[in-house]
């Protein structure tokens, strides 16, 4: 079985952090979210991946490699133009072969990993497997609509009046016959080719789609506060750590708490769930719940909660405690003089802010 990560698109929603990074490469808990699709593809016993890349291609070859740190084999699908979901498929047949795939968007973040769908549908005679989500916003995504029998029904992308409350999460399990069916679908009216119609073909026709429904979270990373709530999520689950080199001076850290190696906590006070970069300097700050500061980042003389700092920041000198914000990379945020008394902020990479 092979492996099929999508990490085309452009990332529009997370501007302005994605003017200078692809998207699935910001990092949830300190870890970019493609890493974290590699690590559950892995971990699910398929070990030769393919990724689709477009515009951002060269920054994701560079951050990822070949694989071989996740023990896996990565190749890279060249994809010009964002055509779809089902166009990526197209893309990358020469790839996939006539093997089963499992397909998973780069930038979604899902609770208990895949390892039991797919050795579920491994030992199926299944032609597709899709994995749905109950959610309150269901026109944002696409829906699918079960029958009474529980099979699928009808798939439709977007759509104004939602059939259902069931969305696709952005992992699909596939055999050959999608081929015939991406072959056989036209161009929406967005003139993209979209896996919905041509999961719908495979319906129509006769070809079993099994639906798997989440009992789990999930997250879709597209925007700033879905990267807040993935992040909240993940650091809930993480296993508490302290660094054996991480410097902890007259400070009080309570036990949801991951500092990394070569950081430096100094007369600050850490409540987590939250998780401190290498090489990170907090000093005289109060770092809240649902917060993690990446590398090399300076915090001096601050109050953030719930929020993701990128690495090489700086921040410091702040009267009001910085909540709900993601901090690019390089950026400096500090006071000039005093007024608010709260902030919220999405900041790009090497940007510098001064509050008056």
């Amino acid at each position: 079985m092979k492996g099929l990560i999508l990490s085309g698109g452009k990332g529009t929603r997370l501007y302005p952090l994605t003017y200078t990074r692809a998207k699935q490469l910001i990092p949830v808990a300190n870890k970019p979210v493609l890493f974290r699709v590699i690590e559950t593809i892995h971990d699910a016993g398929v070990d030769d991946i393919g990724v689709v890349i477009g515009s951002t291609g060269p920054e994701i070859r560079e951050a990822v490699g070949d694989g071989s740190r996740w023990g896996v084999n990565i190749t890279y699908i060249d994809q010009p133009n964002p055509l779809g979901l089902a166009h990526a498929v197209k893309t990358a047949r020469d790839f996939l072969g006539d093997e089963r795939f499992v397909m998973f968007l780069g930038d979604n973040v899902i609770q208990g990993g895949i390892t039991q769908l797919i050795a579920d549908f491994a030992d199926s005679d299944w032609n597709c497997q899709i994995v749905l989500k109950e959610v309150d916003n269901p026109s944002a995504f696409g829906v699918v609509k079960l029958g009474t029998d529980g099979n699928v029904e009808r798939l439709v992308e977007k759509p104004a009046d939602p059939p259902s409350n069931l969305a696709l999460v952005g992992i699909y399990m596939f055999d050959h016959h999608i081929h015939e069916a991406v072959d056989r679908i036209k161009p929406s009216a967005r003139g993209e080719l979209e896996i919905t119609d041509a999961i719908q073909w495979l319906v129509e026709n006769n070809y079993r789609v099994f639906p798997y429904v989440h009992p789990g979270w999930w997250i879709d990373t597209g925007k700033p506060i879905d990267m807040l709530e993935a992040n909240s999520l993940v650091l809930e689950e993480f296993t508490p750590h302290l660094a054996t080199d991480a410097l902890i001076e007259n400070s009080r850290i309570d036990r949801r708490v991951i500092v990394e190696r070569g950081a430096r906590i100094i007369n600050s006070t850490i409540h987590g769930p939250t998780i401190i970069g290498e090489h990170t300097l907090i000093e005289n700050s109060y770092i809240g719940p649902f917060t993690s500061i990446y590398h090399h980042v300076i915090v001096q003389n601050c109050e953030i909660e719930r929020s993701i700092v990128l690495e090489n920041s700086i921040i410091r000198d702040l009267d009001e405690r910085l909540y709900g914000s993601l901090i690019g990379r390089s950026t400096t945020v500090q006071r000039k003089d005093e007024k608010p008394r709260t902030l919220t902020l999405n900041i790009g990479d090497h940007s510098n802010l001064w509050l008056i």
